[in-house]
């Protein structure tokens, strides 16, 4: 079954389990990237601690490790989604198109949190093998917005869809939200994240929005949340804060059927969400555990469980004990 492009959701987690699915669902790439750059922080923790530990210094062997694991994932992610979903359309000459509009923004928000993990993902694996951070920001920041920028110029040959401004412009906010507080504060303080619930939407319309549970946290953006997660101890370091508490505010929107009004199913007016929540910064969490830090680490894109007020659009205010 061909699913539709547009369908950006966050634009992981299960997408792993099956390479097969990240080819015929092309907009899953991003989740694969997301493991894959993440390994050089999980996968060796059943080594011993000491290969853990990032390196003091520039670790040649382990940098080079980094660059040839990136490369050859991203080229194969890249060769596979050409043969298998654009070899199905014609060629075009390069164009672009104005999808500014679809899906309330949903689709752009989802570009701008995969630029900002895959880049903080890979600026991770560079500074442990010991590189500077000029180098981490120059070649492990920017590979988020390398990688999709790439992508969309592959659209923009195919006759049955186009580069999207609107795509590249995302793209490069998520990368800028990451470099921007390397430069200004050497650290992550706000970082990007994301949830996931299911919705009554999907069951409507299954083929855009999914039939089952992991293509729906990829394509009902119906259930999905983006947030920026703030950590308050890093805006008030004195303070006796907790370290790992974060304030969070997200961005959703519920009623989609598909891209645009229009469904036949789609009744009632679409709305856009704002909430404001707590979260946890998992990085922050202390324990001597090399393992537990590098899978917090990894994990630290998840938005966590937790109260929340949702604002819509259409002037009503809801109240969550918990929301994900």
């Amino acid at each position: 079954m061909r699913l539709n492009k547009k369908n950006f959701g966050l634009d992981t987690f299960n997408i792993i389990l099956s390479l097969q699915k990240l080819f015929l669902l092309k907009n899953k790439y991003v989740f694969f990237l997301l493991f894959i750059f993440a390994l050089p922080n999980s996968v060796n923790a059943q080594e011993e601690a000491s290969f853990l530990t990032k390196s003091d210094t520039l670790n040649r062997p382990r940098l080079n490790g980094v660059y040839i694991s990136e490369a050859t994932v991203t080229t194969a992610t890249l060769i596979g989604l050409n043969q298998l979903w654009y070899a199905d359309y014609e060629r075009s000459k390069f164009h672009f198109i104005n999808d500014n509009a679809d899906w309330l923004q949903m689709d752009k928000v989802g570009h701008a949190f995969s630029a900002y993990q895959l880049g903080r993902l890979s600026m991770s694996a560079m500074d442990w093998a010991g590189a500077s951070q000029r180098d981490q920001l120059l070649y492990g920041a920017t590979l988020g917005f390398a990688f999709l920028t790439t992508v969309e110029i592959l659209d923009g040959f195919s006759s049955e869809w186009g580069a999207s401004p609107g795509d590249l412009i995302a793209n490069a906010a998520g990368t800028a939200i990451l470099i921007g507080q390397e430069l200004g504060w050497n650290e992550q303080r706000i970082s990007f994240k994301y949830s996931f619930h299911q919705t009554e939407y999907a069951a409507l319309n299954p083929n855009i929005l999914g039939e089952n549970l992991t293509q729906q946290m990829l394509k009902d953006y119906n259930g999905q949340t983006y947030w920026l997660s703030a950590n308050v101890w890093s805006f008030a370091k004195e303070s006796k804060f907790p370290q790992w508490l974060n304030v969070a505010f997200g961005y959703g929107a519920e009623g989609m059927l598909s891209s645009q009004t229009g469904h036949e199913l789609e009744t009632s007016p679409r709305y856009r969400q704002f909430y404001a929540s707590l979260d946890v910064d998992l990085t922050k969490i202390k324990t001597k555990s090399k393992l537990l830090k590098t899978i917090f680490n990894t994990l630290n894109y998840i938005k966590i469980p937790a109260p929340a007020i949702e604002f819509r659009s259409n002037g009503k205010v809801k109240g969550h004990w918990i929301y994900y």
